[in-house]
């Protein structure tokens, strides 16, 4: 409900700084107003509120009076959706390892990995921090020297995506995540972000 009205139309908007939103009976505003932004993360910005070096952080490229945080970590060289909200709540529910959050990227890797290479990062991969879970992929372009994997991992180890093709000896040139709890990052240009719509916000908080 918006402002005490059913939302019946898909794709319909709402300014969490100036509506009451609700679902289920809940009000999505916690200790004020809420915002949820998805951003396009470009390179070399890192996924922080500040950095020591002074080097760019994701919260400098959206214009708002509001505190907010990146919900997680995307790499410093790598770009694509990134969240950003100062809701507390449902970014500790959406870091949680118990829920599970799909995060999918588009990986640009070194040479053209076998089908039985492809499987392993499916099944599984040894790192020096344990077996990985077991996650989603597909070989989806080739080159002469290098080849694009399409991998959805439900993890959030450091570095992840790229020690996993590591592991099966396929070194990582560019990783661009396109899809984090199902929200997919659409025609935004890096550097781009905007609102989520209400829909957006209520499939995150009825995740489990």
């Amino acid at each position: 409900m918006v402002n005490g009205e059913v939302v019946k139309e898909l794709g319909a908007r709402a300014d969490f700084a100036k509506d009451r939103i609700e679902v289920d009976g809940r009000n999505i505003s916690i200790k004020g107003p809420t915002v949820y932004y998805l951003l396009n993360k470009p390179k070399n910005c890192i996924s922080s509120v500040t950095d020591p070096l002074k080097r760019q952080v994701v919260v400098d490229l959206i214009k708002t009076k509001t505190r907010i945080f990146p919900v997680g970590r995307l790499d410093y060289d790598a770009e694509g959706v990134i969240i950003l909200t100062n809701d507390g709540e449902l970014t500790n529910k959406l870091i949680h390892p118990n829920f599970s959050v799909p995060k999918k990227y588009l990986v640009k890797v070194k040479d053209v990995p076998t089908p039985a290479e492809v499987e392993r990062l499916e099944k599984g991969v040894y790192l020096e921090d344990g077996k990985t879970l077991p996650a989603k992929a597909r070989l989806i372009r080739e080159t002469k020297e290098n080849s694009w994997i399409e991998l959805t991992v439900t993890e959030g180890r450091n570095r992840l995506v790229k020690r996993m093709c590591l592991a099966i000896g396929h070194p990582v040139a560019k990783l661009k995540r396109v899809e984090f709890a199902g929200i997919k990052l659409g025609s935004l240009k890096p550097g781009e972000y905007r609102l989520l719509t209400v829909k957006e916000v209520e499939k995150l908080i009825h995740l489990s």
